[in-house]
């Protein structure tokens, strides 16, 4: 049964009424025990408590009539999120920035979904994705291969001031993986300003990691606040950050990529941060002139 009807909500009241105990209720109607016991709490009388058989379908209907509605792969969602893709933002990027800007779109599993829907049709959608063909990992999976970082403190605990962007020292830290692993490199940019950090590293080891990014950040001690990061294990000694440059460390949740654009953070796009300031390791600003495709 997935649903109660008029018929048994009858049948449940006449056994409430006489005195019979859930589990026997449950046994009767054909249903488990703890079905019974929702049924009772969520759709009795809040003002006494007793169970009504019009009332608890009328409970029930008008909760069904606050659902939102399923939203349909429509001609024009699929025109948006085509659009999108060929601009080369993820999925995530995608339905985070349509619900910023109220953009009618479905969720990023629906869009992957159509991606590889596309694929197997011949299309060549899949190519703008950061895996480019792999499948990605559920959100929640219990065999995901990052694991899970000791400490962590997501993103919903981080001040509400981080997000207006005007106060200096409120950092994202990211690591750019080269193609075939030929090198790491380690980025910190300014939500504010747009300010990058720079340097390469040997390898993504999390001490490594660590230990450089706070080699680069002493000079700015005073100034810093806070650091988020994605959920890689290469941010694992995120504590140490804390505890040698005196600042709060978050994480975005998994698969919420647009949870850390305070500016556009380099990567292998160039499109999407071509244009940036960029620190160098001595320190001094360049300007970084627009790419062309």
């Amino acid at each position: 049964m997935n649903h109660f009807t008029l018929e048994p909500r009858y049948q449940i009241c006449t056994l409430v009424d006489t005195g019979h105990s859930q589990g026997y209720i449950a046994e009767q109607v054909g249903i488990y025990k703890s079905t019974i016991s929702r049924e009772l709490s969520r759709n009795s009388d809040g003002r006494n408590g007793t169970y009504r058989p019009e009332l608890a379908q009328r409970k029930r209907d008008e909760r069904q009539k606050e659902k939102p509605s399923k939203k349909r792969f429509t001609a024009g969602i699929e025109k948006y999120v085509r659009g999108k893709l060929k601009e080369d933002l993820s999925p995530e990027q995608i339905a985070g920035e349509a619900k910023r800007k109220g953009v009618e779109c479905v969720c990023a599993e629906r869009i992957y979904q159509y991606v590889w829907a596309d694929k197997k049709q011949g299309g060549r959608l899949y190519r703008h994705l950061r895996t480019k063909g792999k499948k990605y990992a559920k959100r929640g999976s219990l065999r995901g291969k990052r694991g899970q970082i000791k400490g962590r403190v997501d993103i919903d605990q981080r001040p509400a001031i981080v997000d207006q962007k005007q106060r200096v020292g409120d950092l994202e830290m990211d690591l750019v993986v080269g193609k075939g692993q030929s090198g790491v490199l380690l980025i910190i940019n300014d939500r504010a300003t747009g300010m990058l950090k720079m340097a390469r590293l040997d390898s993504k080891e999390a001490a490594l990691v660590q230990a450089k990014a706070v080699e680069m950040l002493a000079c700015w001690k005073p100034l810093l606040h806070t650091v988020t990061t994605d959920n890689g294990k290469e941010f694992a000694h995120h504590h140490k950050v804390a505890e040698e440059l005196e600042v709060e460390c978050y994480f975005a949740k998994p698969y919420h990529s647009w949870e850390r654009v305070g500016r556009p953070v380099p990567s292998q796009r160039k499109p999407q941060w071509a244009g940036a300031p960029v620190f160098t390791e001595m320190g001094q600003v360049r300007p970084r002139h627009p790419t062309t495709s």
